[in-house]
């Protein structure tokens, strides 16, 4: 009984000291009770339980977490439980899993809580005028994920940046015309440096030789208007016709017999263009093209400058009315568009003695607008004027025109109104109302024996004298 009654009391004896401590926890602050580093140094702590009824431990309040004594062991094992936590319970086990599944789906992009949250917030915190802007905002955001929208907007900017490129081209041109004009008239002279250019719709300049008078009367009898018509041609329709010559290159004042011959023509008709710097030659046609525009831009304010064979028969009304459509788009250079072979061999009609730079030998030419008539826009015609130092000449100038534009941004317009072959095939388009522009013959660059043969042509291709006077005016 004695032994039964010690081992009793063994077992219902607290520890030494564990009363107190247990006490001394209760007392404490609960930051001591809840932090054990804060308990101090040399006081005995038990690790952290829930606090539920227990029949040998002190009472404290149902779930509450502290630091409480454990109840009492038996004196032989001497040491305190391992700490732990409670068990989870079925449904906290079940919430975690959801909760870990909700936070993956939102790290991997698949869901997103956040802007919804977040916009909710904002609507609820602010006023009326700053929900607007919030909604705004995020509707915007929500636009920008859009493909349509995404298109529309590139699109939208794209054509602003092709206007803005227009309105530059355009200052650069104007620009440019300024400048060729003023050197042009620096070089003519105060008495040009004080003319103010004219403006026009379109100037025609006829390409002529000393030797071509024949050729310039058979024009002014068909679709070239003299005298009084002429002036009133350029005041009410802004249409401009010159025959364009240079010098004869003979030596003293007022040139050779020849010069003479031309200054007497322009005395009776007044429709003559002479390039004081350039002189007349089959092969200096290419320079004589790079002169008629500068002095061409430095004369008159013009949408566009045709140059045009004097063998060649052209309806005005209709050639206008079909440039007229183009003069809103910037850097047009209109005409018949081929690509011609290069001619290698010396002594051939058309030889190109700078074949090699265009590849093997029986390449073709790259497309350019035949020789025989074309027409180029006021910034072509001003590129031209302001840059003709260092444009290079080809024997052919019609391929030098070409080369000059290749590498610009330019829109080449093949326009076969401006090519037809002499009747019956002009006068079959104009009986189906195709009028023509130009026609001539392929085969002679130009309308064969075009002394004889140009009224026969305008009488059977020409579209009547009152066409050009309904065309478009400037």
């Amino acid at each position: 009984m004695r032994g039964a009654s010690r081992k009793r009391a063994f077992r219902t004896e607290p520890p030494r000291g564990a009363t107190a401590t247990a006490t001394a926890c209760a007392r404490r602050p609960a930051d001591e009770r809840r932090f054990p580093s804060r308990a101090g140094p040399g006081r005995h702590i038990s690790h952290l339980v829930p606090q539920v009824p227990d029949r040998e431990a002190t009472h404290f309040p149902l779930f509450s977490y502290a630091y409480v004594r454990v109840p009492a062991q038996p004196q032989l094992e001497k040491k305190l439980l391992p700490r732990g936590r409670a068990p989870l319970t079925g449904k906290a086990v079940a919430a975690l899993c959801v909760a870990s599944f909700a936070v993956g789906l939102l790290l991997s992009g698949r869901v997103s809580l956040l802007p919804s949250a977040s916009a909710s917030s904002k609507v609820k915190a602010t006023s009326d005028g700053s929900a607007g802007c919030d909604d705004n905002r995020v509707s915007k955001l929500g636009e920008s994920h859009d493909p349509k929208g995404i298109m529309n907007e590139v699109s939208r900017t794209h054509h602003a940046i092709r206007s803005l490129d227009k309105a530059v081209s355009s200052l650069e041109m104007e620009l440019a015309v300024e400048r060729a004009r003023s050197g042009v008239a620096g070089g003519a002279g105060a008495d040009v440096s004080s003319r103010v250019p004219q403006k026009a719709l379109v100037v025609i300049g006829i390409n002529t030789a000393f030797s071509s008078k024949k050729r310039r009367d058979s024009l002014r009898e068909t679709w070239v208007p003299t005298g009084e018509k002429l002036r009133r041609l350029e005041k009410e329709k802004g249409i401009v016709i010159r025959f364009v010559i240079g010098r004869s290159g003979t030596a003293g004042a007022g040139g050779g017999p020849a010069d003479r011959a031309i200054d007497a023509e322009e005395a009776d008709n007044k429709d003559f263009m002479r390039l004081e710097d350039h002189v007349e030659g089959y092969h200096e046609l290419s320079s004589k093209t790079r002169i008629y525009f500068a002095t061409a831009v430095a004369t008159w304010d013009a949408d566009f400058y045709v140059k045009v064979d004097d063998d060649v028969h052209v309806n005005l009304g209709m050639l206008t009315t079909r440039l007229a459509k183009y003069r809103a788009r910037p850097r047009v250079y209109v005409g018949c568009m081929k690509s011609g072979p290069v001619l290698s061999q010396r002594g051939v009609k058309y030889h190109e003695p700078e074949y090699w730079k265009f590849g093997d030998v029986g390449n073709k030419y790259f497309r350019h607008a035949t020789g025989q008539i074309y027409a180029v826009s006021k910034d072509l015609a001003a590129y031209i004027s302001v840059n003709q130092p260092i444009l290079h000449r080809y024997a052919n100038e019609d391929v030098s025109l070409g080369a000059w534009l290749i590498g610009l941004e330019v829109e080449h317009v093949d326009d076969r109104s401006m090519c037809c072959a002499t009747p019956p095939d002009c006068e079959w388009k104009k009986r189906a109302g195709n009028v023509c522009a130009a026609s001539f013959d392929w085969s002679c660059s130009g309308v064969c024996r075009s002394v004889d043969r140009m009224k026969l042509i305008h009488n059977a291709c020409g579209e009547g004298q009152e066409a050009v006077w309904s065309a478009a005016a400037t």
